[in-house]
């Protein structure tokens, strides 16, 4: 951030030349990586040992923040390339970044809508507060990124996510009073991740932060008409800027019935303003927080929870396609012959697979939790993780998504790897050669951990760990 650069001159006029010159010397340090520990895979401590074990990687717990790790040292940058984070054991995550969904609380009873979801920090979070289970539903506008939402989602074994591919804005057409958390973590300028982002000081400027207030105030417009009476929205952004903030909440609280409502986070928090450019605002601005970058070594970031506390307008309904999606349960007459298969095949009790449903998309066959329920299957971009496929015998090939899923339900038909040669091998899409082994599919497992599936040929063990994984650079060590 220059300082003839316009997002200089903007947060000196905010906050005075003094914090101007703080923020300044902040964004010349390096951005410290903190990882978000997915503790139904690991514990925080276990995790702790194997980066320093496995990889030199040393960290550091994160004080309240009980499942994050703070990257203390890595000397040769594995961070990003572990096995275990192509497996989901953690996520790298900005410390701010995690505040929203802790904000919001979700649960597994609710019915949770994340409205800008790529690429899924926020989202994944939330589905592990969630249990893996309830309804979660995550809308991403740009196909594009909707593809890295997807590798993140299939990544930590999410289960409990439908993905659409709407404009935000245009959602509430869709969803009426439905909603008991909506989480709007809206598109911004981005004035608080200039130390990760160097760039934004070069072409930010007031005028776009302007253009995205209007975009910004239509997103939390649909997010408190698709919210019950009494449900939760939090709204947040990585920008410092008052239009993309402040004046956006001001604007909704003059014309929508929501309220803003108390929010404790485990970080150090400013008052968000209540006046701006001799303007008042709405003096419940003040429960409002603003989070400086350099005072908790991370990304500046605006957080307000607000609750909806009576009815809106509906919008006109949109006319949805008609689908010929299936969503079924495990006891379904048409689907019992598949998972009997598999269940006698790899030795998986029958009664496992009652804790989900199945989704048919023409021969793939997609697994979610039992609990997880939409009206309109057809609108989905994915429901839940790939579960398998059937072959040209009607039976299920097992995807390696859906083995992870299982887990340790598998009993039958399980290859362990021996070495790291052979791992290198299945984690890279090759064949293990091995002629003892019988012809038929195969759950592979390292150090007792599931990685994903296999199938035994004559010419040996051919790899189906996902391609989307292969392409990823990883360390064995």
């Amino acid at each position: 951030m220059e300082k003839t650069s316009k997002a200089y001159e903007y947060f000196e006029k905010l906050y005075g030349k003094e914090t101007a010159e703080v923020y300044q010397d902040y964004i010349q340090k390096t951005p410290i990586d903190y990882l978000r520990v997915n503790t139904s895979k690991i514990s925080v401590q276990d995790l702790q040992n194997l980066l320093e074990s496995k990889y030199k990687i040393l960290t550091e717990p994160v004080k309240n923040f009980p499942n994050a790790l703070k990257v203390k040292a890595d000397e040769n940058d594995l961070v990003g390339k572990t096995v275990e984070q192509i497996l989901g054991y953690y996520y790298i995550q900005g410390l701010s970044s995690m505040l929203p969904p802790i904000a919001l609380q979700p649960d597994e009873k609710d019915f949770v809508m994340d409205l800008c979801g790529a690429p899924g920090s926020k989202t994944t979070q939330m589905a592990e507060m969630m249990n893996n289970k309830g309804t979660l539903i995550v809308n991403e506008i740009d196909i594009n990124r909707i593809k890295s939402l997807v590798f993140n989602l299939d990544r930590l074994n999410i289960i409990n996510a439908g993905i659409l591919n709407f404009k935000g804005e245009l959602l509430s057409k869709v969803y009426n009073h439905y909603f008991n958390k909506v989480l709007v973590d809206a598109p911004c300028s981005g004035l608080g991740i200039i130390q990760k982002k160097e760039e934004v000081s070069k072409w930010w400027s007031l005028d776009q932060a302007n253009r995205l207030h209007d975009l910004q105030t239509k997103l939390l417009v649909a997010a408190i008409k698709m919210a019950k009476v009494g449900g939760e929205i939090v709204y947040s952004t990585c920008t410092l800027s008052v239009e993309e903030n402040e004046m956006v909440i001001d604007t909704i609280l003059k014309n929508y019935p929501v309220e803003i409502i108390d929010v404790n986070l485990p970080v150090k928090t400013h008052q968000a303003f209540t006046e701006y450019n001799r303007i008042k605002l709405n003096q419940q601005m003040a429960k409002a927080v603003r989070i400086l970058p350099w005072e908790i070594d991370s990304d500046g970031f605006f957080l307000v929870r607000m609750k909806k506390t009576s009815e809106t307008e509906p919008m006109e309904k949109m006319q949805l396609p008609v689908s010929d999606i299936k969503i079924v349960k495990a006891t379904n007459k048409e689907f019992l012959p598949y998972l009997n298969y598999l269940a006698e095949h790899f030795g998986v009790e029958e009664n496992v697979f009652n804790d989900y449903k199945f989704i048919f998309k023409g021969r793939d066959i997609y697994i979610i939790n039992k609990d997880w329920h939409d009206d309109n299957p057809g609108i989905f971009n994915r429901i839940g993780t790939k579960f398998g496929s059937l072959d040209k015998k009607q039976r299920i090939t097992l995807h390696s998504n859906g083995a992870q899923v299982l887990g340790s339900t598998v009993k039958k038909f399980i290859y362990e790897i021996k070495d790291k040669e052979e791992l290198e091998l299945y984690l890279t899409g090759m064949r293990i050669k091995n002629s003892e082994l019988v012809t038929g599919q195969y759950v592979v497992k390292y150090n007792n951990i599931v990685l994903g599936t296999a199938i035994k040929t004559e010419e040996g063990l051919k790899s189906r760990f996902p391609r989307t994984k292969r392409t990823q650079k990883f360390e064995v060590m």
